[in-house]
């Protein structure tokens, strides 16, 4: 099983030192993968639940200081040599498609191929106004650029016509490091996003879910796929989860995450400075990788 963990995004440490200070700790411990999410802004009113908390209400006010999710990766790429580089998720539906995907591909060239592209419908109707996009058909939407990302940088030639977007024969280059393409994970819990998995992702990536949750919604992400025309081993799946400060705990719950099938975890570890995530990134290093190992 790969661990990385989430970067200081947001909050008192989301600052040049503090970025680069846990991008570095992460490579130094020899783990797999640092990650970062995406809110443009937040909107001081709430409707919908967020998905990622018990009580459906957003963590953090509205004041918080939250960086760029693509920029983080750009500067962290030049920071380390080693660790993929994730997005945990980006809302695309949100993003000019054509944009994104030259940024992706930049990120990749400039990372020598570290980059895993992870994506979502995004769940929050008030943000999407402020962004000027609308809600409704946000998975029709995300089901397209994900097909437009693909063909950008695949295809030498690229032309795509959609319902939400078209472009006619470009130039597009340099293409991604990766062959194919960088790998594409497809996040979210509802019916709709595990058939997006199943059918378009490279792995299915599942936030904040218990090992039989799992297991049960992992056996329809293949299904989807299988019903899509493709292999379902093809399709992998990850997970992020929330890090149990105590060793114990941590092994028993990523060893039954492992024996479900996760194979790539990240984990939320919050911490109030550089040295407290130093810490806690070594922590893990010494106390709990060994026994999964």
């Amino acid at each position: 099983m790969k661990i990385g963990f989430h970067l200081p995004q947001f909050g008192p440490m989301a600052t040049r030192d503090g970025v680069r200070a846990a991008a570095q700790a992460v490579e130094e411990a020899g783990f797999d993968s640092v990650w970062v999410s995406e809110h443009i802004v937040i909107p001081r009113k709430q409707v919908n639940r967020y998905p990622g908390s018990p009580s459906g209400k957003f963590p953090l006010p509205p004041d918080t200081p939250f960086l760029d999710s693509l920029s983080i990766l750009l500067f962290v790429a030049a920071c380390t040599e080693r660790v993929q580089l994730g997005s945990s998720v980006c809302i695309l539906a949100t993003r000019n498609p054509v944009i994104t995907a030259k940024e992706l591909a930049t990120l990749d060239v400039l990372s020598n191929g570290r980059l895993v592209f992870g994506v979502g419908a995004g769940w929050w109707a008030e943000e999407f106004a402020m962004l000027g996009v609308p809600f409704e058909h946000r998975g029709s939407r995300l089901d397209e650029y994900i097909r437009l990302v693909k063909a950008l940088w695949t295809e030498e030639n690229p032309s795509f016509h959609g319902r939400f977007w078209q472009i006619e024969e470009v130039g597009f280059s340099p293409k991604p490091v990766q062959k194919p393409h960088p790998p594409i994970w497809v996040g979210g819990g509802v019916d709709a996003a595990l058939r997006r998995a199943g059918r378009l992702g490279d792995a299915w990536h599942a936030i904040y879910k218990t090992p039989e949750q799992l297991a049960n919604n992992y056996a329809t992400v293949r299904a989807y796929a299988r019903e899509a025309g493709r292999d379902p081993q093809s399709v992998g799946l990850t997970l992020r989860m929330a890090a149990p400060t105590d060793a114990p705990q941590a092994i028993e719950r990523l060893k039954a995450y492992a024996d479900v099938g996760v194979s790539h975890v990240m984990l939320d570890m919050w911490a109030s400075s550089a040295d407290d995530f130093r810490a806690g990134v070594q922590r893990y290093a010494r106390e709990v990788r060994p026994a999964l190992a």
